[in-house]
């Protein structure tokens, strides 16, 4: 890997920021000072910004209870955010694989890596989502063919993808969809 992209990856520097501090000589590979950004950094190499060595921090997946009040975005001026629950280095880079509402608590998947998060949350890829849900009134048998047959969301224009309702309680079910609408 080229040492300007090494130290990006690191440290969160911009490909110019990481430029000018090799520039500068607060840069040494195994001890020594460098100034060629594309120098090619080995894995048994020890590159150290200010004399603090650098560690790949590498792809993160993370597993959340999210509770009530916090929202699934990057951030929020209203509403504190899942990140907000994290220590984590880098943190800009994590985002949420799907959403769960304000108001919703549960399991919320966090991660850097793009092609795994997608692959999870595309409708394309047919990934079933099943979550336990509680209501405030008893539910009707009547409700299984109704997701069977897909529910009308308000302010859509076509119907969800048939769902599975299984009835656990009067007021407990798991329902398990395929896809991942807005207030699905």
């Amino acid at each position: 890997m080229r040492l300007d992209k090494f130290i990006c990856d690191c440290t969160g520097l911009t490909r110019s920021q990481a430029g000018k501090v090799i520039r500068q000589k607060l840069v040494t590979i195994n001890g020594e000072p460098v100034k060629q950004a594309a120098l090619q950094v080995k894995d048994s190499d020890v590159v150290c910004l200010n004399d603090e060595q650098l560690q790949l921090i590498g792809l993160r997946y993370f597993m959340l209870h999210k509770p009530d009040g916090y929202i699934c975005s990057t951030e929020d001026p209203e509403h504190p955010t899942v990140f907000t629950l994290m220590d984590e280095p880098l943190i800009e880079r994590l985002h949420t694989v799907g959403r769960l509402d304000l108001d919703t608590t549960g399991l919320v998947l966090i991660t850097d890596d793009g092609q795994w998060s997608h692959r999870i949350s595309s409708p394309k890829h047919h990934v079933a989502k099943t979550y336990r849900v509680w209501t405030a009134d008893p539910i009707p048998n009547s409700a299984i063919e109704k997701f069977a047959e897909g529910v009308m969301l308000r302010n859509e224009k076509n119907s969800t993808l048939p769902a599975q309702l299984e009835i656990l309680d009067e007021t407990e079910a798991l329902l398990t969809i395929h896809e991942g609408r807005y207030h699905q």
